[in-house]
Protein backbone atom coordinates (compact mmCIF):
# COMPACT_ATOMS: atom_id res chain seq x y z
CA UNK A 1 0.00 0.00 0.00
CA UNK A 2 2.61 2.64 1.07
CA UNK A 3 4.73 1.84 -2.40
CA UNK A 4 1.35 2.63 -4.22
CA UNK A 5 1.06 5.67 -2.67
CA UNK A 6 4.50 6.67 -3.20
CA UNK A 7 3.83 6.05 -7.02
CA UNK A 8 0.61 7.44 -7.09
CA UNK A 9 2.55 10.76 -5.80
CA UNK A 10 5.65 10.60 -7.93
CA UNK A 11 3.27 10.30 -11.04
CA UNK A 12 1.07 13.54 -9.88
CA UNK A 13 4.57 15.51 -9.68
CA UNK A 14 5.43 14.11 -13.19
CA UNK A 15 2.58 15.23 -14.44
CA UNK A 16 2.50 18.49 -12.87
CA UNK A 17 5.86 19.11 -13.79
CA UNK A 18 4.77 18.89 -17.52
CA UNK A 19 2.01 20.59 -17.38
CA UNK A 20 1.74 22.41 -21.02
CA UNK A 21 3.31 25.79 -21.65
CA UNK A 22 0.82 28.57 -23.28
CA UNK A 23 3.13 31.45 -23.55
CA UNK A 24 6.65 33.46 -22.37
CA UNK A 25 7.41 36.55 -21.03
CA UNK A 26 8.31 38.22 -23.70
CA UNK A 27 9.20 41.69 -21.62
CA UNK A 28 9.73 41.80 -17.85
CA UNK A 29 11.06 45.26 -16.30
CA UNK A 30 11.48 46.53 -12.49
CA UNK A 31 9.25 43.67 -9.78
CA UNK A 32 7.49 41.35 -11.30
CA UNK A 33 6.91 37.76 -10.02
CA UNK A 34 4.84 34.59 -11.25
CA UNK A 35 2.58 32.83 -8.53
CA UNK A 36 2.74 29.08 -9.63
CA UNK A 37 1.18 26.44 -7.06
CA UNK A 38 2.15 28.23 -4.43
CA UNK A 39 5.12 29.17 -5.43
CA UNK A 40 6.80 32.46 -6.84
CA UNK A 41 9.45 32.54 -10.03
CA UNK A 42 10.65 35.61 -11.26
CA UNK A 43 9.59 36.81 -14.53
CA UNK A 44 12.61 36.56 -16.76
CA UNK A 45 12.40 37.41 -20.16
CA UNK A 46 11.98 33.77 -22.17
CA UNK A 47 9.90 32.45 -18.78
CA UNK A 48 7.12 29.77 -19.61
CA UNK A 49 3.94 30.53 -18.69
CA UNK A 50 0.95 27.92 -17.75
CA UNK A 51 -2.62 27.78 -16.90
CA UNK A 52 -3.44 28.98 -13.17
CA UNK A 53 -0.56 30.86 -13.13
CA UNK A 54 -0.87 34.48 -11.40
CA UNK A 55 1.70 37.32 -12.80
CA UNK A 56 2.20 40.73 -9.93
CA UNK A 57 3.73 43.32 -10.73
CA UNK A 58 5.04 45.90 -8.47
CA UNK A 59 4.94 49.42 -8.06
CA UNK A 60 8.04 49.98 -10.73
CA UNK A 61 6.97 46.68 -12.72
CA UNK A 62 5.68 45.88 -15.73
CA UNK A 63 5.31 42.84 -18.24
CA UNK A 64 4.62 41.50 -21.85
CA UNK A 65 3.42 38.32 -22.24
CA UNK A 66 3.24 36.61 -25.48
CA UNK A 67 0.69 33.27 -25.71
CA UNK A 68 0.76 30.34 -28.39
CA UNK A 69 -1.97 31.71 -30.64
CA UNK A 70 -0.18 35.15 -30.55
CA UNK A 71 -2.11 36.71 -28.04
CA UNK A 72 -0.42 39.81 -26.51
CA UNK A 73 -0.62 40.94 -22.64
CA UNK A 74 1.06 44.00 -20.93
CA UNK A 75 0.49 44.53 -17.83
CA UNK A 76 1.03 47.68 -16.17
CA UNK A 77 2.63 48.36 -12.48
CA UNK A 78 0.78 47.78 -9.49
CA UNK A 79 -1.43 45.02 -11.09
CA UNK A 80 -2.07 41.06 -10.20
CA UNK A 81 -3.40 39.20 -13.68
CA UNK A 82 -4.72 35.35 -13.35
CA UNK A 83 -4.61 33.58 -16.46
CA UNK A 84 -7.75 30.94 -15.19
CA UNK A 85 -8.07 29.08 -18.65
CA UNK A 86 -6.19 28.64 -21.60
CA UNK A 87 -6.31 26.34 -24.83
CA UNK A 88 -5.41 26.46 -28.12
CA UNK A 89 -5.52 24.21 -31.43
CA UNK A 90 -2.79 25.54 -33.72
CA UNK A 91 -4.18 23.69 -36.76
CA UNK A 92 -7.82 24.80 -36.04
CA UNK A 93 -7.03 28.27 -34.32
CA UNK A 94 -10.29 26.69 -31.83
CA UNK A 95 -9.73 27.89 -28.28
CA UNK A 96 -10.18 29.85 -25.27
CA UNK A 97 -8.90 31.98 -22.59
CA UNK A 98 -9.93 33.50 -19.83
CA UNK A 99 -8.01 35.76 -17.50
CA UNK A 100 -8.66 37.98 -14.55
CA UNK A 101 -7.47 41.07 -13.62
CA UNK A 102 -7.97 41.32 -9.99
CA UNK A 103 -5.96 44.89 -9.88
CA UNK A 104 -3.67 47.30 -11.88
CA UNK A 105 -4.39 47.45 -15.68
CA UNK A 106 -4.00 45.36 -18.79
CA UNK A 107 -3.30 46.05 -22.57
CA UNK A 108 -4.11 43.39 -24.84
CA UNK A 109 -3.84 42.47 -28.98
CA UNK A 110 -6.19 39.24 -29.24
CA UNK A 111 -4.41 36.37 -31.43
CA UNK A 112 -5.29 33.60 -33.95
CA UNK A 113 -8.11 32.61 -31.61
CA UNK A 114 -10.51 35.46 -31.72
CA UNK A 115 -10.02 35.96 -34.83
CA UNK A 116 -11.37 32.01 -35.21
CA UNK A 117 -14.09 32.33 -32.89
CA UNK A 118 -14.37 35.80 -31.21
CA UNK A 119 -16.51 34.54 -27.79
CA UNK A 120 -13.08 32.66 -27.11
CA UNK A 121 -11.59 35.70 -24.80
CA UNK A 122 -12.98 36.90 -21.76
CA UNK A 123 -11.19 39.00 -19.42
CA UNK A 124 -13.08 39.31 -15.84
CA UNK A 125 -11.96 42.48 -13.46
CA UNK A 126 -14.00 42.35 -9.67
CA UNK A 127 -16.67 44.23 -11.19
CA UNK A 128 -17.71 42.91 -14.67
CA UNK A 129 -16.44 40.16 -17.43
CA UNK A 130 -15.39 41.53 -21.12
CA UNK A 131 -15.99 39.47 -23.69
CA UNK A 132 -13.35 39.85 -26.43
CA UNK A 133 -14.85 40.98 -29.93
CA UNK A 134 -12.34 43.26 -31.63
CA UNK A 135 -8.47 43.11 -31.33
CA UNK A 136 -7.04 45.42 -29.03
CA UNK A 137 -8.49 46.95 -25.78
CA UNK A 138 -7.19 48.22 -22.59
CA UNK A 139 -8.88 47.97 -19.18
CA UNK A 140 -7.85 49.33 -15.27
CA UNK A 141 -9.32 48.10 -11.96
CA UNK A 142 -8.36 50.57 -9.38
CA UNK A 143 -7.47 49.54 -5.82
CA UNK A 144 -10.83 50.00 -3.60
CA UNK A 145 -10.38 52.73 -1.17
CA UNK A 146 -10.12 52.47 2.38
Amino acid sequence: MRKALILAAALGLAFSAQAADIGQVKVSKGAVEIQRGGTKLAAQVGTPLQTSDVLVTGADGSAGVTFTDNSLVSIGPNSVFAIDRYSFDSTTHAGEFEGNLRQGRLAAVSGKMVKQSPESMKIRTPSAIMGVRGTEFVVQVDEPKR
